[in-house]
């Protein structure tokens, strides 16, 4: 991709852009925050705002490249080697600085050393990390994830299983024994005594877990309107997480519509939303959010045009999203991914993102969408026509309010009048006349005295209020 191509894209993760060479300690962080995580490049000559190539000069350029060579060698540790290359494009020139994801993490800056001087690369921005950062980073180097560590307050044997005993029995059809936790590795021997990890005690329903991770719930809500300002009903899922996935897949299904075609002979049901691709994220916001985050909890939020569900936890730098169709894998939580294989609910290592692009392609109407939102990942399912449906729900209600005042006139003129003649007055069909009808009769503004046949309507109050006008307008 030309430089030209490169620039039009948003600052991120991976990307950065500099006019010119930054202050030795911006540009040391930028160094280590990319080392930290999935590596990225920096690009001098280039400004920001506006965005273009301004390009440095030509006999300077060595010269910068030292100084780069040297401010990372200098303050820069572990050491970071970056691929440092010169790149001309309309006769202007850059420096392009490549930094690869590190294999001995936390990089930090020398003179303020590992708590202190720890960067991670947060959205577009270097962010100093924290404790719980700089351990996982420990971990990383390690190659030991964090629900494989181990949980000395109780040991397997006191752990209350009873509710993941059962529900793995439902879905393996095997008793889980001790062999078959040991097999899993969700558990570890500490001194001739075997006690769980943090896998299984997040897969337990003991009161342990509520102490060490209040936080490992599912809180869905269904919005009204388009924002998080008012909602109609909400959800807190505090389960233990081999449940999660898919009572917040139930409360997406409540929540969501499902109509009717006839193709031929048969009727076809089709929800608005492709629901097996919001069954997958769901399932994979909770089999690999970062339960080492303290005090972030999955989000799945309804909104009228969207579903978005919104995970703790960046994700893992090998995996693409824009690259959807390829089979790809990894698996931040190395003991509660293979623990949910076994159960059957996530498929074959690679396929997730692969279901989730076919299931797209049968709803064209839908886009989706996904961004890191600061140490979070959101995926969102947007409806791409809700405008236009909007504008036929205002049109609708119009009509109908209509409808009704024309109703009331002709009832008016003519008590004994029919809800086929009121069709035929009005020019719409007998339907409609009495849906709105249905509607007058239950608040009360018109009432039937009489017989069917012979009786006469009666209009009982002339002026409706906010509350009868928006539930008259209403589609039944």
């Amino acid at each position: 991709m030309h430089v030209s191509e490169i620039i039009k894209s948003t600052e991120g993760r991976r990307l950065e852009f500099k006019a010119d060479l930054p202050e030795k300690a911006d540009l040391a962080k930028t160094i280590v925050a990319f080392a930290n995580d999935a590596g990225g490049v920096l690009y001098l000559g280039v400004s920001d705002n506006p965005r273009e190539i301004v390009g440095l000069p030509e006999d300077r350029l060595v010269e910068l490249e030292n100084t780069v060579s040297n401010i990372i060698y200098e303050r820069c540790y572990p050491t970071v080697l970056p691929n440092i290359t010169f790149l001309t494009e309309n006769d202007r020139h850059l420096i392009k600085i490549t930094v690869y994801p590190g294999n001995t993490p936390p990089y930090y800056l020398k003179d303020k050393g590992k708590l202190h001087g720890t960067y991670i690369r947060v959205g577009s921005s270097n962010r100093l990390a924290d404790e719980t950062i700089l351990a996982g980073l420990e971990r990383k180097k390690r190659n030991i994830s964090f629900d494989n560590e181990i949980v000395l307050e109780k040991s397997t044997e006191e752990l209350d299983l009873n509710l993941f005993k059962q529900f793995f029995k439902e879905k393996t059809g095997e008793t889980l024994d001790f062999q078959i936790l040991k097999k899993l590795d969700l558990v570890k021997k500490e001194q001739n005594t075997y006690y769980p990890t943090n896998a299984l005690l997040l897969f337990s329903d003991d009161t342990l877990r509520n102490s060490y991770f209040h936080f490992a719930k599912v809180e869905c809500a269904r919005f009204k309107g388009t924002d998080s300002e008012e909602f109609i009903d909400q959800k807190s899922i505090n389960s233990n997480i081999a449940m999660q996935a898919e009572e917040a897949y139930n409360f997406v299904l409540r929540h969501i519509n499902k109509g009717a075609s006839v193709e031929g002979v048969y009727t076809v049901f089709r929800w608005e939303y492709p629901v097996k691709a919001i069954r997958e994220v769901i399932r994979n916001a909770v089999v690999h959010r970062d339960y080492s985050l303290t005090g972030k909890d999955i989000k799945v939020a309804i909104y009228d045009d969207m579903v978005e569900i919104t995970s703790p936890g960046l994700l893992p730098p090998s995996i693409d999203y824009s690259a959807m169709e390829s089979r790809q894998s990894d698996a931040r939580n190395k003991i509660i991914a293979p623990v949910f294989k076994h159960l059957g609910i996530i498929d074959q290592w690679g396929n997730g993102l692969k279901l989730i692009a076919g299931e797209m392609k049968h709803y064209p109407q839908i886009a989706l969408h996904w961004k890191e939102v600061g140490m979070s990942f959101q995926v969102q399912f947007v409806k791409l026509d809700y405008e236009s449906e909007q504008t036929k729900a205002q049109d609708l209600k119009a009509k109908n309010i209509k409808y009704a005042d024309k109703i009331l006139d002709l009832i008016l003129k003519n008590p004994k009048i029919t809800a086929k003649e009121m069709s035929e007055e009005i020019g719409v069909a007998s339907r409609t006349v009495e849906r709105v009808i249905s509607k007058l009769l239950n608040y009360n503004i018109i009432a039937r005295e009489g017989s069917t046949k012979r009786g006469e309507w009666a209009i009982l109050s002339e002026e409706m209020s906010e509350e009868m006008s928006e539930e008259i307008t209403n589609k039944t």
